[in-house]
C-alpha cells in the first residue's frame, strides 16, 4: 500500500484567479482539480491566489471578503459541493498576490511555487503559465517539478491589440510569452487556435461545463418531448462587463441593423469597470437593450432564454457559450477560431458578418432548438473535458518513478557555467531580470511584488525572516 501511494502522482494545479470571482480562470481549474481528484489514482492540490482583505474589495463581487485562507478554502468548497454529486477529494493552497488596477489581473508575489513541499512536487499544472511565470523569481518550474503542463486561456494578445500602440506592445508581448512558457513548460495545451503559438503545444478544449447546466438542458429536452414550450424569452448575453468582452461588437451589430432587427429585445448581464458606458451606449439604441448586473449563469433567470449572442473574438474558448449550449439554447456566435469546437453542435450558428449576424439572429428565433444528442452532452462535460486533459497532456504515459525528467538542484542556487544549455541560459537571464524591482516595474510587475509584504506574511503563515516559505498544511 505504501508503495502505491509513493507511486501515485501529485499533481499540483496554479491558477490565477478564484471563487467567489466567477472568472474562467478561478473556476475552470476548480472543476479541473474535483473531476481529476474523483479518478482516485491521482493526488490533486489546487494553489490559488490570497489577496488581502484591501485587494479583495477590489476584485470579489458584492462586497465579499475573507478574514482567513481558511474562511475562504469553506466558501470555495460550499460553492463546489453545491455543483457536484460526489465528494471533493483535493486539497487547497494558496499562493500571496496581490490585484493589479492596470491590468485588472491577480497577480504572483514572491515564488508562488513554494506553496508545494519539495518532496511532493511531482507534476505542475500552470492555468495561464505566461501569467504566472512573466514576474516569477525563484525555482525554475521545470527544476522544482518533474513535468510542468501550461494550460494558456487567454488571448493576451487581441486584448493588448486594443491598447495604445497595441501592435507595437502584443509584439513584444508575443516574445515575451514565448521566452517564458518555453522556458518554464515541459508541455503547452492550447484550448484553441486563438493563442499564439508555443514551444511543444498541443490545441485542444480541455474545458468542460458545471454539471448544473447539463441538468437544466436535460430538463428543457424533457419539455420539449411533452411538447410545451420551454423557451419563453428572446435573446441575452451574459459576460464581464468590459469593452473587449464583445460588448462592442454586440452594440456595432445593433446599431448596424437597428431597422432589420427592430422587433429584437435584448437583455445584457454583467459587471464590469465599463459597465456605466455600456448602459449609456445601449440607451441610445432604438432598440429595445436593457442593461443588468452580472449574475451566475446557472440562475433561473437564464433558463428560459432561446438565444445566447456572443459575437466576441477575444475569447479563447467562451465558457458562457459552452454553457449555453449545454442548456439546450441557440447560440449566434462569430465564425472565428475561438468557436471551432461548438461548430461541432447544431444548435451553434456562426456568421461572418453584419448581414449574417441577422440572418441567424432571426432564423434562431424562429425556430425551436435541435435536442441535443447524449455523445454531445458528454463532450460538453468535465468527464470528457478531464480525458482530453490526460490525453493531451501525456499523463497517462508518465508515473512518479519512472518518469524520465528527473529533478535537479534548486535553480537559484545551481552554478551557471559556459557549458550550460540555452535554455538554463535563458532562464537564468529571466532570473536575474526579475531579481530587481527596477527591471521588474518596468516590465509592468505591481510595486513590491517580489516578496510577500508583512500582511500576506501574517495571513499566510509565512515566516518574515524567509518570505518566500510557505509553510506546510
Amino acid at each position: 500500500m505504501k508503495k502505491q501511494q509513493q507511486e501515485q502522482q501529485h499533481i499540483a494545479i496554479f491558477t490565477t484567479a478564484s471563487i467567489p470571482w466567477l472568472t474562467g480562470t478561478a473556476v475552470n481549474p476548480l472543476f479541473r482539480a474535483a473531476y481529476l481528484a474523483n479518478e482516485g489514482d491521482r493526488r490533486v492540490t489546487l494553489v490559488i491566489p490570497w489577496l488581502t482583505v484591501k485587494h479583495q474589495k477590489l476584485v470579489y463581487p458584492n462586497s465579499i471578503t475573507f478574514r482567513s485562507p481558511s474562511e475562504q478554502e469553506a466558501y470555495v468548497r460550499r460553492w463546489l459541493e453545491e455543483r457536484l454529486s460526489f465528494r471533493l477529494g483535493f486539497q487547497i493552497r494558496f499562493y500571496p498576490a496581490k490585484f493589479a488596477t492596470d491590468k485588472r489581473s491577480i497577480l504572483p508575489v514572491g515564488d508562488i511555487s513554494n506553496a508545494i513541499p519539495d518532496e511532493e512536487a511531482d507534476i505542475a499544472v500552470l492555468e495561464e503559465p505566461e501569467h504566472l511565470t512573466w514576474f516569477h523569481h525563484g525555482k525554475k518550474w521545470k527544476t522544482k517539478f518533474n513535468y510542468v503542463i501550461g494550460i494558456v486561456h487567454t488571448n493576451y494578445l487581441e486584448y493588448v491589440k486594443r491598447e495604445k500602440q497595441g501592435r507595437v506592445k502584443a509584439f513584444l508581448l508575443k516574445y515575451l510569452n514565448s521566452w517564458v512558457v518555453g522556458i518554464y513548460c515541459h508541455k503547452v495545451i492550447r484550448l484553441s487556435s486563438a493563442t499564439q503559438e508555443y514551444p511543444n503545444h498541443v490545441v485542444c478544449n480541455v474545458h468542460g461545463v458545471n454539471p448544473k447546466f447539463l441538468e437544466i438542458g436535460l430538463r428543457k429536452l424533457e419539455q420539449q418531448k411533452l411538447q410545451e414550450q420551454p423557451f419563453t424569452k428572446d435573446a441575452y448575453y451574459i459576460g464581464k462587463m468590459v469593452w473587449s468582452k464583445g460588448y462592442k461588437e454586440l452594440l456595432k451589430l445593433l446599431e448596424k441593423n437597428q431597422k432589420e432587427l427592430a422587433e429584437l429585445e435584448v437583455n445584457l448581464y454583467g459587471d464590469g469597470e465599463d459597465s456605466e458606458e455600456i448602459k449609456e451606449a445601449a440607451r441610445k439604441l432604438d432598440l429595445k437593450v436593457n442593461v443588468y448586473p452580472g449574475r451566475d449563469h446557472a440562475d433561473s433567470l437564464f433558463h428560459n432564454y432561446k438565444v445566447f449572442l456572443n459575437p466576441s473574438t477575444t475569447d479563447v474558448v467562451c465558457t458562457t457559450t459552452a454553457e449555453a449550449l449545454a442548456m439546450g439554447k441557440i447560440v449566434v456566435c462569430a465564425n472565428h477560431i475561438s468557436n471551432e469546437f461548438f461548430k461541432q453542435f447544431p444548435n451553434c450558428r456562426v456568421y461572418d458578418d453584419g448581414n449574417g449576424f441577422v440572418r441567424a439572429t432571426l432564423k434562431a428565433l424562429g425556430e425551436q432548438p435541435s435536442q441535443l444528442t447524449e455523445q454531445q452532452r458528454h463532450e460538453l462535460s468535465w468527464e470528457a473535458a478531464t480525458q482530453r486533459f490526460i490525453k493531451a497532456s501525456d499523463l497517462s504515459r508518465l508515473s512518479r518513478v519512472d518518469s524520465n525528467l528527473s529533478k535537479r538542484s534548486a535553480f537559484a542556487s545551481s552554478s551557471i557555467s559556459v557549458g550550460k544549455n540555452l535554455e538554463d541560459m535563458s532562464a537564468y537571464i529571466h532570473f536575474l531580470a526579475s531579481g530587481f524591482e527596477t527591471s521588474r516595474r518596468a516590465f509592468g510587475a505591481i510595486p513590491g511584488s517580489l516578496q510577500p509584504d508583512e500582511e500576506l506574511c501574517k495571513d499566510l503563515g509565512l515566516s518574515p525572516m524567509l518570505p518566500n516559505s510557505l509553510k506546510e498544511d
